[in-house]
């Protein structure tokens, strides 16, 4: 089931059987300008998270093939995506095995989806973790990323990223200060499958280097994150960005 390739919010898999309750839904979150994957089984709900790496995922628990839940903790052996149970479920046992699977949110059918809008807004603010303002934004130098809006701004010029280097940056930029292994990055951006294609990483990040030096870093985008020799890469704070460059 294809996606929305011209919308330009966050990237949204959908994962409901039931094409009655599935198609409205759709229907309204591409008017909201998401980007929607549409998935009616747990196995196709599994391939787009391989192959499209969602920024939210909607999963109703009851699938066809395989329980909900399976699909929580394979999402959750790879990276922290904001998941909202969309389940029929009415009992409490299955809410809390969902989320203590690794969900994040729930809503029981039937539900407004105003409030759902509301509630994926929400996990998105929270997606940056510690990192992030008050707003829910990821900023580091003259870079700004905004989850919600899937939009990143460099000294406050819109800069267009593919969705590998969105989620590259974002990774990055949730580690302020720290140090991020080739393999979390490979991990988290293209999967288990990809866990020994540390050369991804290094093209990867040399094309986010050029276009956010290009869109109004500078030099700075060479200080923003710098490569730490078989480990990974270092990610800046602002404390050493202010500082002078070594000679």
């Amino acid at each position: 089931m294809n996606g929305t390739g011209n919308a330009s919010g966050p990237r949204l898999l959908v994962v409901e059987d039931e094409e009655a309750t599935r198609r409205p839904l759709v229907a309204y979150l591409r008017r909201l300008d998401y980007w929607i994957e549409e998935a009616g089984t747990a196995e196709e709900a599994l391939r787009h998270w391989d192959g499209d790496r969602p920024d939210v995922i909607l999963l109703d628990l009851g699938l066809p093939d395989r329980d909900g839940v399976e699909v929580i903790r394979r999402v959750r052996r790879e990276a922290a995506t904001p998941i909202i149970i969309l389940s029929a479920r009415g009992e409490e046992r299955d809410r809390i095995v969902g989320l203590d699977a690794g969900a994040d949110d729930y809503l029981s059918k039937p539900f407004s989806v105003a409030e759902l809008s509301a509630r994926i807004r929400a996990v998105l603010r929270r997606a940056g973790g510690a990192a992030a303002s008050g707003d829910g934004k990821l900023r580091l130098g003259p870079v700004e990323l905004d989850p919600v809006r899937r939009s990143v701004l460099v000294a406050g010029n819109r800069v267009r990223l593919t969705p590998h280097e969105y989620q590259l940056l974002e990774v990055l930029l949730s580690n302020k200060g720290r140090v991020v292994t080739r393999e979390r990055i490979l991990r988290t951006v293209w999967g288990l499958a990809y866990s020994d294609a540390s050369a991804y990483v290094h093209v990867y990040v040399g094309r986010l280097r050029k276009k956010l030096a290009e869109g109004g870093a500078g030099e700075i985008a060479e200080r923003l994150f710098t490569t730490e020799t078989g480990i990974g890469y270092r990610v800046a704070d602002e404390e050493s960005l202010r500082e002078p460059r070594p000679i």
